[in-house]
Protein backbone atom coordinates (compact mmCIF):
# COMPACT_ATOMS: atom_id res chain seq x y z
CA UNK A 1 0.00 0.00 0.00
CA UNK A 2 1.69 3.45 -0.94
CA UNK A 3 1.33 6.35 1.24
CA UNK A 4 0.35 9.70 0.44
CA UNK A 5 2.52 12.21 -0.90
CA UNK A 6 3.27 14.67 1.55
CA UNK A 7 1.52 18.16 1.50
CA UNK A 8 3.22 21.05 0.06
CA UNK A 9 4.88 23.22 3.23
CA UNK A 10 2.42 26.51 1.38
CA UNK A 11 -1.10 26.45 -0.07
CA UNK A 12 -2.42 29.64 -1.29
CA UNK A 13 -5.87 30.40 -2.61
CA UNK A 14 -6.63 33.32 -4.75
CA UNK A 15 -9.62 35.39 -4.05
CA UNK A 16 -10.97 38.80 -6.45
CA UNK A 17 -12.06 41.72 -4.52
CA UNK A 18 -13.53 44.84 -5.29
CA UNK A 19 -14.39 46.38 -8.64
CA UNK A 20 -11.19 45.98 -9.68
CA UNK A 21 -10.84 42.16 -9.49
CA UNK A 22 -7.84 42.68 -7.29
CA UNK A 23 -5.92 38.95 -6.56
CA UNK A 24 -5.62 38.91 -2.51
CA UNK A 25 -4.11 35.76 -1.73
CA UNK A 26 -4.65 33.87 1.42
CA UNK A 27 -1.51 31.45 1.66
CA UNK A 28 -1.07 29.36 4.52
CA UNK A 29 1.86 26.79 6.47
CA UNK A 30 0.18 23.47 6.34
CA UNK A 31 1.90 22.28 9.26
CA UNK A 32 0.56 24.69 11.74
CA UNK A 33 -2.65 25.84 9.32
CA UNK A 34 -1.68 29.62 10.14
CA UNK A 35 -2.28 31.88 7.16
CA UNK A 36 -1.86 35.22 5.68
CA UNK A 37 -4.14 37.04 3.69
CA UNK A 38 -1.87 39.08 1.01
CA UNK A 39 -3.82 42.21 -0.20
CA UNK A 40 -6.74 42.45 1.20
CA UNK A 41 -8.38 44.84 -0.77
CA UNK A 42 -11.91 44.72 0.07
CA UNK A 43 -14.97 42.05 0.37
CA UNK A 44 -14.14 41.53 3.97
CA UNK A 45 -16.84 38.40 4.23
CA UNK A 46 -15.69 36.86 1.22
CA UNK A 47 -12.24 36.65 3.01
CA UNK A 48 -13.37 35.53 6.00
CA UNK A 49 -15.51 32.98 4.52
CA UNK A 50 -12.58 31.84 2.78
CA UNK A 51 -10.16 31.39 5.32
CA UNK A 52 -13.09 29.21 7.30
CA UNK A 53 -13.70 27.29 4.12
CA UNK A 54 -10.03 25.74 4.38
CA UNK A 55 -9.76 26.23 8.40
CA UNK A 56 -7.02 28.36 8.39
CA UNK A 57 -6.53 30.73 11.22
CA UNK A 58 -4.64 34.18 10.47
CA UNK A 59 -2.05 35.61 11.66
CA UNK A 60 -1.15 38.63 9.94
CA UNK A 61 -1.90 40.46 6.76
CA UNK A 62 1.06 40.98 4.33
CA UNK A 63 0.89 44.25 1.72
CA UNK A 64 3.12 44.75 -1.68
CA UNK A 65 1.85 48.46 -2.04
CA UNK A 66 -0.38 51.07 -1.44
CA UNK A 67 -3.31 51.18 -3.75
CA UNK A 68 -6.09 51.13 -3.27
CA UNK A 69 -7.51 47.90 -4.34
CA UNK A 70 -4.81 46.07 -2.08
CA UNK A 71 -4.72 47.52 0.67
CA UNK A 72 -7.66 49.70 0.93
CA UNK A 73 -9.24 47.40 3.65
CA UNK A 74 -6.23 46.28 5.12
CA UNK A 75 -6.20 48.59 8.47
CA UNK A 76 -10.27 47.86 9.01
CA UNK A 77 -9.45 44.02 8.86
CA UNK A 78 -6.38 43.58 10.74
CA UNK A 79 -8.42 45.51 13.57
CA UNK A 80 -11.35 43.12 13.46
CA UNK A 81 -8.81 40.38 13.34
CA UNK A 82 -6.77 41.58 16.05
CA UNK A 83 -3.62 40.82 13.44
CA UNK A 84 -0.62 43.11 12.83
CA UNK A 85 0.19 44.36 8.95
CA UNK A 86 3.34 43.63 7.55
CA UNK A 87 4.51 45.93 4.31
CA UNK A 88 4.76 47.39 1.88
CA UNK A 89 8.23 49.57 1.89
CA UNK A 90 7.58 53.25 3.33
CA UNK A 91 7.93 54.77 -0.03
CA UNK A 92 4.29 53.84 -0.11
CA UNK A 93 2.87 55.98 2.39
CA UNK A 94 2.30 58.44 0.49
CA UNK A 95 -0.36 55.86 -1.17
CA UNK A 96 -1.55 54.66 2.10
CA UNK A 97 -2.14 58.23 3.31
CA UNK A 98 -4.53 58.96 0.77
CA UNK A 99 -6.48 55.81 0.91
CA UNK A 100 -9.79 57.71 1.57
CA UNK A 101 -9.64 60.01 -1.17
CA UNK A 102 -8.86 57.37 -3.63
CA UNK A 103 -11.73 55.19 -2.69
CA UNK A 104 -13.92 57.93 -3.21
CA UNK A 105 -12.38 57.97 -6.61
CA UNK A 106 -12.91 54.51 -7.24
CA UNK A 107 -16.05 53.53 -5.24
CA UNK A 108 -13.72 51.20 -2.89
CA UNK A 109 -13.52 51.76 0.97
CA UNK A 110 -10.46 52.77 1.99
CA UNK A 111 -9.16 53.17 5.55
CA UNK A 112 -5.52 55.19 5.79
CA UNK A 113 -3.40 52.95 8.67
CA UNK A 114 -0.07 52.52 10.11
CA UNK A 115 1.56 49.30 9.49
CA UNK A 116 3.85 47.48 12.54
CA UNK A 117 6.58 47.00 10.17
CA UNK A 118 7.87 48.60 7.06
CA UNK A 119 9.35 46.43 5.08
CA UNK A 120 12.98 46.70 2.63
CA UNK A 121 14.74 44.57 0.70
CA UNK A 122 15.75 41.29 1.81
CA UNK A 123 13.62 41.25 4.84
CA UNK A 124 11.94 38.14 5.44
CA UNK A 125 8.62 37.62 6.77
CA UNK A 126 7.03 34.37 8.81
CA UNK A 127 3.62 32.87 8.12
CA UNK A 128 3.58 29.81 10.93
CA UNK A 129 6.69 27.58 9.74
CA UNK A 130 6.81 29.37 6.54
CA UNK A 131 9.54 32.10 5.69
CA UNK A 132 9.20 34.33 2.92
CA UNK A 133 11.89 36.52 1.36
CA UNK A 134 11.18 40.38 0.71
CA UNK A 135 11.91 41.95 -2.61
CA UNK A 136 11.90 45.25 -2.98
CA UNK A 137 10.37 46.05 -6.50
CA UNK A 138 9.71 49.55 -7.22
CA UNK A 139 8.52 51.15 -10.07
CA UNK A 140 4.71 50.94 -10.25
CA UNK A 141 4.94 52.63 -6.64
CA UNK A 142 7.76 52.94 -5.12
CA UNK A 143 7.41 50.81 -2.48
CA UNK A 144 6.33 47.88 -4.25
CA UNK A 145 7.86 44.53 -2.47
CA UNK A 146 7.44 41.09 -3.55
CA UNK A 147 6.73 38.01 -1.30
CA UNK A 148 8.68 35.03 -2.63
CA UNK A 149 8.77 31.33 -1.20
CA UNK A 150 11.85 29.76 -2.69
CA UNK A 151 10.90 26.10 -1.42
CA UNK A 152 7.47 26.38 -3.23
CA UNK A 153 9.01 28.21 -6.22
CA UNK A 154 6.20 30.60 -5.72
CA UNK A 155 6.18 34.62 -6.01
CA UNK A 156 3.27 37.12 -4.97
CA UNK A 157 4.17 39.97 -7.08
CA UNK A 158 1.23 42.40 -6.57
CA UNK A 159 1.03 45.18 -10.07
CA UNK A 160 5.04 44.53 -10.86
CA UNK A 161 4.37 41.78 -13.32
CA UNK A 162 1.16 40.46 -15.19
CA UNK A 163 0.79 37.28 -17.66
CA UNK A 164 1.05 39.11 -21.22
CA UNK A 165 1.34 42.45 -19.03
CA UNK A 166 3.84 44.51 -16.81
CA UNK A 167 2.64 47.58 -14.01
CA UNK A 168 1.52 50.37 -15.07
CA UNK A 169 3.78 53.28 -14.14
CA UNK A 170 1.52 56.10 -15.26
CA UNK A 171 0.63 56.79 -11.49
CA UNK A 172 2.03 59.54 -9.04
CA UNK A 173 5.58 58.41 -8.95
CA UNK A 174 5.82 55.77 -10.82
CA UNK A 175 8.71 54.85 -12.81
CA UNK A 176 8.83 52.86 -16.06
CA UNK A 177 12.59 51.70 -16.59
CA UNK A 178 12.39 50.95 -12.56
CA UNK A 179 9.89 48.53 -13.47
CA UNK A 180 11.75 47.14 -15.93
CA UNK A 181 14.87 46.95 -13.41
CA UNK A 182 12.52 45.27 -10.76
CA UNK A 183 11.51 42.20 -13.37
CA UNK A 184 14.86 41.46 -14.86
CA UNK A 185 17.24 41.88 -12.53
CA UNK A 186 15.13 40.84 -9.36
CA UNK A 187 12.35 38.72 -10.78
CA UNK A 188 13.82 36.63 -13.13
CA UNK A 189 17.30 35.73 -10.98
CA UNK A 190 14.19 33.65 -8.80
CA UNK A 191 14.26 31.21 -11.69
CA UNK A 192 12.31 30.53 -14.65
CA UNK A 193 10.30 27.49 -13.06
CA UNK A 194 8.79 30.02 -10.27
CA UNK A 195 5.04 30.60 -10.49
CA UNK A 196 4.14 33.81 -9.56
CA UNK A 197 0.18 35.33 -8.79
CA UNK A 198 -0.17 38.35 -9.89
CA UNK A 199 -2.53 41.69 -8.10
CA UNK A 200 -4.88 40.19 -11.40
CA UNK A 201 -5.92 38.15 -13.84
CA UNK A 202 -4.34 34.72 -13.86
CA UNK A 203 -1.64 33.11 -12.37
CA UNK A 204 1.63 32.16 -14.88
CA UNK A 205 5.23 31.68 -14.54
CA UNK A 206 8.56 33.63 -15.33
CA UNK A 207 9.78 31.37 -17.70
CA UNK A 208 6.51 31.89 -20.11
CA UNK A 209 6.69 35.64 -19.47
CA UNK A 210 10.62 35.62 -20.54
CA UNK A 211 9.55 33.66 -23.49
CA UNK A 212 6.30 35.74 -25.10
CA UNK A 213 5.67 38.99 -22.47
CA UNK A 214 5.62 41.96 -24.93
CA UNK A 215 7.03 44.23 -22.53
CA UNK A 216 10.05 42.01 -20.77
CA UNK A 217 10.13 38.92 -23.44
CA UNK A 218 14.29 38.65 -23.19
CA UNK A 219 13.84 39.01 -26.64
CA UNK A 220 12.45 42.62 -26.45
CA UNK A 221 14.97 43.33 -23.89
CA UNK A 222 17.84 42.31 -26.11
CA UNK A 223 16.28 44.67 -29.37
CA UNK A 224 16.05 47.55 -26.69
CA UNK A 225 19.64 47.30 -25.19
CA UNK A 226 21.10 46.64 -29.30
Amino acid sequence: MSTPPPSPPLRAAIIPVTPLEQNCSLIWCTQTMKGAFVDPGGDLPKLRAAAAQHGVTIEKILLTHGHIDHCGAAGEFAKELGVEIEGPHEADRFWISRLEDDGKRYGVRGTPFEPARWLVDGDQVTVGNLTLDVIHCPGHTPGHVVFHHPESKLAMVGDVLFQGSIGRTDFPMGNHQDLLDSITLKLWPLGDDTVFIPGHNAVSTFAHERKSNPFVADSVMARARS
